[in-house]
């Protein structure tokens, strides 16, 4: 609900004064937010084609940012029970984020990776948390 209320904000053409959030709040991001939402509230299914569809879009010279959303997609694909897609989008963002100086993706990525260990015995697991743990 208050991600809709947001998106119709950024969409309102009228002469109310606009919040400051305005400025660096766009469809991308909201679509972002509504990913994480999702992914927080165990909506795997809902989650992973918003976020996939953003990310698809989301440039990886914005590594930081692209490293941390990925790792919510990886997180919903855990969440599914997809565990090789999870482990393929969790190594993308460790990738993405071994050139930023940033602990938040670094953190996520770790939780996560340890939720995935559980299923290291499946080939593509074990490959992407070996990549993880150098």
């Amino acid at each position: 609900m208050a991600l809709g209320q947001a998106s119709e904000a950024l969409h309102r053409d009228d002469d109310r004064l606009e919040p400051d959030w305005v400025f660096w709040v766009d469809e991308r991001e909201i679509s972002i937010m509504t990913g994480r939402c999702c992914t927080e509230l165990g909506r795997p299914l809902r989650a992973v084609p918003v976020l996939e569809a953003v990310l698809a879009d989301f440039d990886d010279t914005h590594g930081r940012d692209k490293a941390l959303y990925l790792t919510w997609l990886a997180s919903s694909y855990l969440q599914a029970h997809e565990v090789e897609h999870a482990a393929a989008t969790l190594a993308q963002a460790h990738s993405l984020a071994a050139g930023v100086a940033s602990a938040r993706p670094t953190a996520r990525i770790t939780r996560i990776a340890a939720k995935l260990s559980r299923y290291q015995h499946v080939p593509q697991v074990a490959a992407a948390l070996e990549q993880i743990a150098t």
